[in-house]
């Protein structure tokens, strides 16, 4: 949820980094900004997002594309990923890494007029790291020293991370808990957003109607409909917009969604159902668009599910048949058309430092007679009397034809029950998976937040972001896996940081927090009069691009 010079990879020595972002600049029914009727509004694909539009309550899609218009950050990404300033002027590195001191640029403000400080930032991050205020992305500042405190219990929500000081309006330190070469790049995300003083009068009223400082202003939420933004005038950053706003408007059907792209009464999605993958790209009523992309579909089942424990013996075996059981190749070709490719590890193609050759990878691939194998081996440790297995999703973004194939693959290869449960609404699906109310398999997945293998696999997999305090969903806890990702955010080169991610994966691989499906390409349409159509290495639209 997610723009000056190449990044060829994430991890670089302190010094690069800070060459890197030290020397880039920056560019200086709805209402355009003049509070004129503007006709040149984007309208765009959305689901209903599962929380308010609050920055470090946002982790998906639904939330995060709105709040990644509303809100600017110490870093952008273009397109293609790469990194530039954006509110910072300069984000510098000590010598190993470990403490970074962050100047940002004179006339920022936010759109109630009042100015974008340090103070803006250093409370934003304590709000979010502080577990009293239970925000979804709170294990991101895991990486701040003073974060481990405010876990505690009885805490008031207002105490600030020790790690944070405030120099002056616009200069502020960060001290981390280990030397962290890749900080630089996590402040590009969402979570990182600066938020005005407002924000703390009325927290509940904010996400209804966020006040932000990027290139679009909120306009109205209608619950269920759409959600309007409007250009922002006063917005000096990194990507100004080419339109006068974008209205996102909430489908709970993508063919539907689809129909109207094709109508010309909708700009642009993101996707195309199921059932427009094999025509979307010769379709001469829209504008396709289908290139690799940086998005890994798959399923969590939670750890410590009986029978599915992925600290024990059975339940390791039980999730690598499973594995083995799903015909990813088989899928790809005839119910995803060859929009998705199987896939090989837990991040993506796109990656720095991705590779397919990882030890175990093997279970990635389909082998029905070792996956009875494995099965078996399992029911000798503990025999499972009338075993099933069922997979959650929302039925409203077009995984049902996928959820079958799966089930019916793994009934086929093991035998076993293997069921789907679609739910109504992604928010609703969601909701039932941050309250841990899913007893099966869930629909799981990841649109990277910033390009490092480190957010695909700490965000979803490390302790710190178990427990509601990020998106491990399934609480997978395991102190091996968190040891080397802590050793590759302390690396000093991209060779010696993916040596030890690779071997963070391969435990993966055995214990199967999250058994990975497929890589997304970046596919989607728009209606035939839109300029500008483009999907990033998020596999989003780049809204502010687009024009009619």
């Amino acid at each position: 949820m997610k723009r000056g010079s190449k990044l060829t990879a994430v991890f670089a020595t302190a010094a690069s980094i800070a060459m890197l972002l030290g020397a880039c600049g920056s560019s200086g029914n709805n209402t355009a900004q003049s509070g004129a009727a503007g006709g040149n509004i984007i309208t765009a694909y959305e689901s209903e997002p599962q929380n308010p539009l609050i920055p470090g309550n946002t982790n998906e899609v639904g939330g995060g594309k709105p709040g990644d218009l509303l809100f600017a950050r110490l870093v952008s990404f273009d397109a293609k990923g790469n990194a530039s300033n954006e509110v910072a002027e300069s984000i510098t590195p000590n010598e190993d890494s470990s403490v970074y001191t962050i100047k940002i640029k004179d006339g920022w403000k936010f759109t109630d007029g009042t100015p974008v400080t340090a103070e803006s930032f250093t409370k934003a991050w304590s709000y979010v790291a502080n577990a009293a205020n239970a925000q979804k992305c709170s294990s991101f500042f895991s990486v701040i020293k003073g974060y481990d405190e405010l876990q505690a219990d009885g805490l008031k929500g207002d105490e600030q991370l020790s790690g944070l000081k405030v120099i002056d309006d616009k200069t502020f330190e960060v001290t981390l808990t280990s030397p962290n070469s890749v900080f630089p790049i996590m402040v590009g995300y969402l979570a990182f957003a600066p938020l005005p003083e407002s924000f703390y009068k009325d927290p509940k009223a904010f996400g209804e109607a966020p006040v932000g400082n990027g290139q679009y202003k909120f306009k109205s939420w209608k619950h269920g409909d759409n959600i309007q933004l409007v250009k922002n005038p006063d917005y000096k950053g990194n990507k100004p917009a080419k339109n006068d706003g974008v209205t996102f408007k909430i489908y709970t059907d993508d063919s539907a969604a689809y129909s109207d792209i094709q109508a010309g009464n909708l700009d642009v999605m993101e996707s195309v159902p199921t059932s427009a993958t094999k025509t979307f790209q010769n379709d001469s009523k829209v504008q396709a668009y289908n290139e690799a992309g940086s998005v890994i579909q798959q399923f969590t089942i939670p750890s410590a599910m009986e029978h599915w424990n992925n600290s024990t013996e059975e339940g390791q075996l039980r999730r690598q048949a499973l594995s083995m059981a799903i015909d990813r190749e088989s899928i790809t070709k005839k119910v995803l058309n060859g929009t998705q490719s199987p896939a090989k590890d837990f991040t993506s193609p796109m990656t720095p430092g991705w590779t397919d050759k990882l030890k175990g990878v093997d279970v990635l691939s389909y082998n029905p007679d070792k996956a009875k194998e494995l099965w078996q081996k399992a029911d000798a440790i503990s025999k499972w009397d009338n075993p099933s297995i069922s997979f959650a999703f929302n039925a409203d973004g077009g995984h049902q034809a996928i959820y079958e194939a799966v089930a019916n693959s793994v009934k086929n290869a093991l035998g076993i029950n293997a069921t789907t449960n679609p739910m109504p609404t992604f928010q609703e699906f969601r909701q039932a998976v941050s309250d841990r109310k899913i007893q099966g398999a869930f629909r799981s997945g990841w649109q990277a937040d910033y390009p490092s293998a480190e957010n695909y696999l700490v965000q979803q997999f490390d302790s710190s972001a178990a427990d509601g305090k990020g998106s491990n969903d399934g609480d997978y806890k395991n102190s091996e896996f968190d040891g080397l990702i802590d050793e590759a955010v302390k690396a000093s080169s991209t060779d010696e940081a993916n040596k030890y991610f690779s071997q963070a994966q391969e435990i993966l691989l055995r214990d199967l927090p999250s058994i990975p499906l497929f890589y997304m390409n970046a596919y989607g349409v728009a209606a035939t009069g839109v300029k500008g159509f483009e999907l990033n290495w998020q596999n989003n639209p780049e809204y502010e691009e687009m024009s009619k």
